[in-house]
């Protein structure tokens, strides 16, 4: 077998893997963030679909998540649930399967994932007026991504190993500045700077930050143990979950892990996954096991 067809069939393996997709959930929360205090209540189950819903992202403006869920087919769409009214629309109804829904800094499209039926996987980005995607990269195979502003983005590519790649769009210079990644990747509120899961062995994983001005790269804590998905609070604190509670981490303070106890919903949190919490700071959306 030649370096060709074993790099395509690792690859398809990787692809396999990523997007083997079970059913799941996604819970809203009202949160309030007062100092050190955090509280989580008014659980809503805003899915309730069989089948995969994930992968929630907010509008930055508007009260709106958005989120990937399978249809009739199959196929992966992008659905918008607005939390003041309470409805659900199809953001897009298309032949592909679009993943990782995220609103971009100028605030006229959503950037997604695009997983074609010829193996590629592309990134994406839908008007959010309406109109045809356009797409931004289609040599890689592209897994999650995040914006730092409107002309530079971070993206996890998928591979042998799964890589950090930092794009410059006006240029379209392309570096790797990490291996072994996880799928997490944020903007650090207030900061010129992202956060990525640097995963170092199967049980020592790390929340890092690069700061975009000067490309270094930094260590902010440890994750829960083995445990990649993290959201960040508008004021810079870190929640992520063991996969039945919600716990909270301070960088400024630098100190461990503290549970966020739930008086309403607790039985609700089963499997936690992805997480996400608007720019307000008062919603957070929980994946959880169907």
């Amino acid at each position: 077998m030649n370096k060709h067809l074993i790099l395509v069939v690792l690859i398809n393996l990787v692809i396999a893997q990523s997007f083997a997709q079970s059913g799941s959930e996604i819970l809203l929360f009202d949160l309030k963030i007062k100092k050190d205090k955090i509280t989580i209540s008014g659980p809503k189950n805003i899915t309730n679909h069989l089948g995969y819903d994930n992968q929630p992202g907010f509008n930055r403006i508007e009260p709106i998540l958005y989120y990937s869920s399978f249809n009739v087919d199959g196929r992966s769409d992008i659905k918008a649930y607005n939390y003041e009214t309470k409805t659900t629309d199809s953001f897009t109804q298309t032949s592909e399967r679009e993943y990782s829904p995220t609103h971009t800094p100028d605030g006229e499209y959503l950037s997604c994932i695009i997983q074609r039926d010829n193996g590629a996987q592309d990134l994406g980005k839908y008007p959010l007026a309406g109109g045809e995607p356009y797409t931004i990269v289609d040599n890689l195979i592209v897994g999650y991504h995040v914006w730092t502003d409107n002309s530079h983005l971070a993206m996890f590519i998928l591979g042998e190993p799964n890589t950090l790649h930092y794009l410059r769009l006006p240029t379209k210079e392309d570096t790797v500045l990490a291996q072994n990644i996880g799928r997490s990747l944020h903007q650090i509120p207030g900061e010129r700077a992202i956060s990525f899961i640097q995963k170092n062995s199967s049980t020592n994983w790390e929340i890092k930050k690069l700061d975009t001005e000067t490309m270094l790269i930094s260590t902010i804590a440890q994750t829960m143990p083995g445990r990649e998905d993290i959201c960040w609070t508008p004021d810079g604190k870190i929640i992520s979950s063991d996969g039945t509670k919600l716990f909270v981490f301070d960088p400024k303070k630098g100190k461990s892990w503290k549970e966020i106890p739930l008086a309403i919903g607790a039985e609700l949190l089963k499997g936690v996954s992805r997480l996400a919490i608007n720019s307000k700071g008062d919603k957070l959306a929980v994946v959880v096991a169907e």
